[in-house]
């Protein structure tokens, strides 16, 4: 199929996913958690991912180039690399789906999508989008089940040519090696420990707003939520009041309901595990000055109130590991350099956030925060469509994902050469 048909198939995929907004969010957030709010703006988001992949099937493919020869035409093109294995997660069910898909297709590869298995519904809205735009059989093919039950089948089979993950650090790892022996390339996104520094000279109250969204929203269940706020020492207090104040008054509940700010944690699972880390910031005697528990109030769902936390030792899993739920965790720097280092202590390097009214201040970290997005005066979540995704050390497998940094991972390039002594 010409690229540009592939392009009106994505478009007209993302007009009838932003036509069904309000439908297909309600169903994300009743099967996955997140606020309406929120999974509605997700859907929103991934049409836009679509409509965007449509536009680039009409961008140029390929170079032409200058040869020793003066009898040969000599030019390179980017071609399909072959059938593409996608795995995604459970916290962005269409979002994450649709900028691994989008791309994939629009450079003309088939699709083997295995989603969590906690969200197939979400899953199935947007196959049922590709297909009611005219996607043929076969191109796009959707894997329902447990990980575990069919992902060994899945990525050590030996027809994929590529692989893109999102996902657990553990899980990505152990994928990537059976992915690599299997023949394939593999692209993987694996979470973070994502650093906040808030300097002096911030303007506090939008520093406590931004950080708050980035830490509390989703309730936390981001791989770009921020996770570890560095504080100067002399805005430490103000900051904190500033924070804990929002992280309080913000209501946790039922995702559906309008005035809810923070929904329920995607399952059992998760939330033992982030219980489980408040466990240990308990045992190791570190200061709760806001949440801290679960909220039991709501009865039997999986709420966990908005969490900040301060007097946690650097060492502490608490401080070094993804969390995955609503909790922030201070600590205090003695200088913007102090700060950096504090940032930049991790094995991650997924995103980070910088807050400073000194425009040197803020090009200066953005040069040395080692984060494959950093954010100056905003949340360390949230991405446009257009622009490379992806991190740096533990973060990622290198490669990046959206925008046209896409097309290097599902495209490869060939290079011809034709003589001039040929003739039609």
């Amino acid at each position: 199929m010409p690229a540009p048909a592939r392009g009106e198939i994505l478009r007209a995929a993302g007009e009838a996913l932003e036509d069904s907004t309000e439908r297909i969010g309600r169903d994300l957030a009743r099967e996955e958690g997140k606020t309406l709010a929120e999974a509605i703006g997700e859907t929103r988001r991934a049409a836009a991912i679509l409509r965007y992949f449509a536009a680039q099937t009409l961008e140029p493919d390929g170079e032409t180039y200058p040869s020793a020869s003066r009898t040969t035409f000599l030019f390179s093109r980017r071609e399909a690399i072959g059938p593409v294995l996608a795995i995604t997660p459970w916290n962005f069910p269409i979002a994450i789906p649709a900028w691994k898909i989008a791309p994939a297709l629009a450079y003309g590869n088939t699709v083997v999508w295995k989603p969590a298995e906690l969200v197939p519904l979400t899953s199935v809205h947007l196959l049922e989008a590709l297909l009611a735009a005219g996607l043929p059989s076969g191109v796009l093919n959707l894997v329902l089940g447990r990980g575990r039950d069919i992902g060994d089948v899945l990525v050590t089979h030996d027809g994929f040519a590529a692989l893109s993950f999102t996902g657990s650090h553990a899980v990505g790892r152990a994928i990537h090696a059976r992915a690599v022996a299997a023949g394939m390339k593999v692209q993987l996104e694996l979470g973070g420990k994502n650093p906040a520094v808030v300097l002096a000279d911030a303007d506090l109250d939008m520093a406590a707003e931004q950080v708050a969204r980035g830490a509390f929203m989703s309730a936390g269940q981001k791989c770009t939520a921020t996770s570890r706020v560095i504080v100067e020492k002399p805005v430490m207090e103000a900051f904190v009041e500033r924070l804990v104040a929002r992280a309080q008054s913000w209501r946790v509940g039922d995702a559906l309901d309008p005035d809810v700010v923070v929904g329920p944690l995607a399952s059992p699972e998760q939330l033992d595990a982030v219980l489980d880390y408040l466990s240990v910031a308990d045992a190791e005697r570190a200061t709760v000055l806001a949440g801290g528990r679960r909220a039991s109030e709501l009865g039997d769902g999986y709420f966990v109130r908005p969490t900040v936390l301060t007097d946690v030792r650097p060492e502490s899993p608490v401080m070094c590991e993804e969390i995955f739920g609503p909790v922030a965790v201070l600590a205090a720097a003695s200088s913007p350099e102090d700060a950096l280092q504090q940032a930049n202590d991790t094995p991650f390097g997924l995103s980070a956030s910088i807050f400073t009214q000194s425009l040197e201040r803020a090009l200066t970290f953005a040069q040395r925060l080692r984060a494959g997005v950093v954010k100056v005066n905003q949340e360390s979540a949230g991405v446009e469509p257009h622009v490379p995704f992806g991190g740096t050390k533990g973060s990622s497998s290198g490669s990046r994902e959206q925008g046209r940094a896409a097309r290097e991972f599902y495209t490869e390039w060939k290079t011809v050469y034709v003589d001039g002594a040929l003739h039609p």
